[in-house]
């Protein structure tokens, strides 16, 4: 049998896909016996005979309530592979103003290119421009798989040139046409399905609709999927951005910007099958703010959006409610609570925010400063050094050596002093 893709990828693949992964169940399975695994895997890969596993269908409620599928471990670590031979072939071709879910890019990237733009539009806020904000309606599960299928080939045949390139075409239309809601087990209790619309969920949208969110490669999919749009769109306008399903256009003529609305909205509809949210629609002067990826960008200031706050506060208050309820908890998982702490200060420290890191810091409850402490101008949360677990590991260490000395000097006084 002729091998296309080696035993050492799959191996390569595998270690990057159990990262931060390896405390859950299917991982924990797959790892009992992985070497076995891999290489039955790998003998799938390679004989097409590869076939997709059980998904695990759940409702999250935060940011917003949403349907989310998490594939079967086996199964990412195949998206994994995916991912590594068109990742490349993507940001050859992706605009640089497509910042969801690429490597140098993400959130803070889009809030800050927005600015630059509104700077670089309006000359240093001297001259009047406009920005349009729309929203795609229920984009994942709009998503067309036959459409984006053919796109995704074609783009295959003319930029891949791997000797694995029929292997490749092979796990790509697996994933992209697979139906996982036709195959899962909902962790959820079925009733938090009830009250999400039916463009939010694969169990309504139909068999040919729909990426689940969740898995590695939806998101670059997706982002592949409106890329034609995003190269027109720029062509278009100099001042352009998208983040997922949320997009931007920048200009000095406003009748420019509202005269692209329906030949958009048409276009859209028409070559992919996605829908504008007819309720999402902005368009003020810049002067008046524009709120971009949960932030809101105001002339030369950048706000954290008041949902991202809320997020935070409520963050806060659940840790206080474990602390009250087991006072242990708080000294076993002081390091688990200032990172998450600090997932917040270091995103607020970009933004006017310093009255805001104050208030997140009085929320914070009397047991949690036993264990860490606000650094600075409320820049920071700092684990105190006693609770950290490097030092607990090292003072059990030192303890257990000492112990050990002292018994093994207790046996040799022993020995000496027996006649």
């Amino acid at each position: 049998m002729e091998e296309y893709i080696s035993l050492e990828e799959v191996f390569e693949a595998y270690y990057e896909c159990r990262k931060n992964k390896r405390g859950t169940c299917n991982a924990l399975l797959f790892e009992s016996d992985y070497e076995s695994e891999l290489v039955k895997l790998h003998h799938d890969i390679n004989t097409m005979t590869y076939e997709i596993g059980k998904s695990i269908a759940f409702i999250v409620t935060r940011p917003v309530k949403r349907e989310v599928f998490a594939a079967d471990f086996r199964d990412r670590i195949v998206h994994h592979l995916i991912v590594h031979r068109l990742e490349p072939l993507f940001e050859n071709v992706f605009i640089e103003d497509n910042y969801n879910c690429r490597k140098g890019k993400g959130v803070m990237f889009g809030i800050k290119r927005l600015h630059q733009q509104i700077k670089e539009c309006s000359e240093n806020f001297t001259r009047e421009c406009y920005i349009m904000k729309n929203d795609l309606q229920g984009f994942f599960m709009s998503i067309h798989k036959p459409t984006l299928w053919i796109m995704l080939e074609k783009f295959i045949w003319e930029n891949y040139t791997g000797a694995d390139m029929n292997i490749l075409l092979y796990l790509a239309k697996k994933v992209v046409l697979h139906n996982p809601e036709l195959n899962c087990i909902r962790r959820s209790p079925i009733q938090m399905w009830n009250g999400l619309a039916a463009n939010k969920s694969l169990f309504t949208t139909g068999k040919d609709y729909g990426l689940p969110i969740g898995n590695l490669t939806s998101q670059m999919f997706a982002n592949f999927y409106l890329h034609g749009f995003d190269t027109v769109m720029k062509d278009r306008f100099r001042w352009y951005g998208r983040y997922v399903d949320d997009f931007y256009t920048i200009s000095r003529d406003k009748q420019a910007l509202l005269d692209i609305i329906p030949i958009i909205r048409e276009e859209l509809k028409t070559e992919l099958g996605v829908t504008l949210h007819p309720k999402k629609l902005y368009l003020q002067r810049y002067e008046k703010g524009c709120k971009f990826i949960g932030s809101v960008v105001k002339g030369n200031i950048l706000y954290t959006g008041s949902q991202t706050v809320s997020n935070m506060i409520n963050n806060i208050r659940k840790f206080n409610r474990i602390a009250e309820l087991s006072p242990s908890y708080v000294e076993e998982n002081a390091e688990h609570f200032v990172c998450s702490m600090n997932s917040y200060f270091g995103f607020l420290i970009h933004y006017k925010s310093y009255a805001i890191r104050r208030k997140l810091a009085k929320l914070i409850s009397p047991a949690w400063y036993k264990v860490c402490y606000i650094s600075g101008h409320h820049e920071k949360v700092v684990c105190k050094k006693e609770f950290k677990q490097s030092h607990i590991l090292k003072t059990k260490s030192i303890n257990k050596q000492i112990f050990n000395d002292y018994d093994t000097n207790e046996r040799i006084k022993d020995k000496l002093q027996t006649p």
